[in-house]
């Protein structure tokens, strides 16, 4: 049984048949990485827009290396069925739209690709960046896609995800390859209605050619604040998973939980309260035994909420020292400092507070909004490293803190999106992941929300 009641009852076989009744509605159970896995668990229909498509090939190249079954036509029967059986992915490459007329061709594929996803299923619109386009009827046109992507995402069931990738024009295949990866896998299975773009920032060099994909982190280092417990943990686990060492680091309070971490992945544990002066000369110190950094998370926070007439200097001080000051002093240390690897990967997690706000986080909204301003300024920095630093904005996750939350809270939590549930830490840690690799040199600057298409901010 899991934390989640109402899930737990509509999926049961009393529960569904009551459900369905009264029109009750359905929590769909979603399909979630395990090493070894397949990128796509059937057949996938992949189209283009226009004649001027420029990425339908790298998606084909990819999945015919894989294995996997791809048909041109969204009405063709496929894996030995009918030309209405179930797809596991439907992809669209939308670039080249001249305006908006080219759009009909979009809406041709995926009409009968929204009935024919099966559960869990992915589908991914590929256009280009509306900013790179001086045309206003060339931007119009690829800016609908985002609108059409997040109305279609509330359209989706049985656990499909929606996504659009803008792709910049000067991006080639490589730059393509983890982005594609990610999107069409189940490490992506909380990653709905979303936007992200790739190949934006100038200047890049990086391969995806030689890259084990089952441990894309291999022999790289890694540290993780916050790292204890909840998602830190998580994180932890997974970037071992994938291959790296990983250092764990916590304040000193949490000493005994941060060896457990620690010793479950075979990894270091450091504890220091990363607000403190020496914080940053502390960190990469520790870091330089283990032969330097490759990997930054960001994921140490913390709340204390008030509604705002009630808030008091300190408590707003420590929100803000915790979640914003202590990063951007990490950060300029690690920009002044050859112990942060040519070609690292800064990580850090904002929140759905800092987009849509909450009632009573005045202080973790805007420490969250300002992470995200952070990796805006950061981004351009970085390139002379081949660095970058991206976001991850989680929407409701299931962990201690939300255990403890007010039943009526917790639920409408769990409801206010798309998928009608919560996430889980793993859906937050595998995007953290996923930014870590060092195939993924081509995302650099973005914020991609992990909360089920919430319908708040979303």
């Amino acid at each position: 049984m899991s934390n989640d009641w109402y899930s737990d009852f509509v999926n049961s076989g009393f529960g569904k048949a009551i459900a369905g009744q009264v029109g009750l509605p359905p929590v769909p159970q979603l399909r979630r990485y395990e090493p070894g896995q397949p990128l796509l668990s059937g057949p996938a229909l992949l189209g283009t827009a226009t004649a001027d498509g420029r990425v339908a090939k790298v998606v084909r190249s990819l999945l015919t290396d894989l294995g996997i079954e791809v048909h041109d036509d969204p009405n063709a029967a496929v894996g030995g069925g009918s030309s209405s059986s179930k797809v596991a992915a439907g992809i669209i490459d939308a670039t080249g739209l001249s305006g908006p007329a080219d759009l009909a061709e979009v809406q041709a594929f995926l009409t009968p690709v929204m009935r024919r996803i099966g559960p869990s299923g992915r589908i991914l619109v590929i256009g280009d960046v509306p900013a790179e386009a001086t045309s206003p009827a060339v931007r119009a046109a690829r800016r609908a896609l985002e609108g059409l992507v997040r109305s279609a995402g509330k359209e989706a069931r049985y656990g499909a995800t929606v996504n659009l990738v803008h792709v910049a024009d000067d991006a080639v295949g490589a730059d393509l390859e983890s982005t594609l990866r990610f999107f069409l896998s189940s490490r992506s299975a909380f990653v709905h209605g979303q936007r992200l773009d790739v190949g934006t920032v100038p200047g890049f060099s990086g391969s995806s050619q030689g890259v084990d994909w089952d441990r894309p982190l291999a022999g790289r280092t890694a540290v993780v604040t916050g790292a204890a417990r909840g998602i830190g943990a998580t994180v932890a686990s997974t970037l071992r998973r994938d291959g790296a060492t990983v250092i764990c680091v916590d304040v000193p309070s949490a000493g005994d939980a941060l060896a457990r971490t620690a010793n479950d992945i075979g990894g270091s544990a450091l504890q220091l309260d990363i607000t403190a002066d020496h914080a940053p000369a502390t960190l990469l110190d520790h870091a330089q035994r283990h032969g330097g950094l490759d990997i930054v998370v960001h994921n140490a926070g913390i709340t204390r909420d008030k509604l705002l007439a009630n808030q008091d200097r300190d408590r707003w001080n420590s929100v803000i020292d915790v979640n914003l000051n202590a990063q951007l002093a990490i950060n300029d240390a690690l920009l002044g400092s050859e112990v942060f690897h040519r070609g690292g990967r800064i990580v850090t997690v904002s929140s759905m507070a800092g987009i849509a706000g909450n009632r009573g986080q005045t202080s973790y909204g805007a420490s969250k909004a300002g992470v995200i301003g952070m990796v805006d300024a950061t981004a351009p920095l970085l390139v002379e490293k081949d660095a970058t630093i991206n976001a991850v904005a989680p929407g409701f996750i299931e962990t201690a803190m939300t255990k403890a939350m007010p039943v009526g809270t917790r639920e409408a939590g769990r409801r206010l999106s798309s998928m009608t549930q919560g996430g889980l830490p793993v859906d937050v840690a595998e995007t953290i992941a996923w930014f870590a690799q060092g195939a993924s040199y081509a995302v650099n600057g973005q914020v991609l929300r992990v909360d089920g298409q919430n319908f708040l901010g979303a």
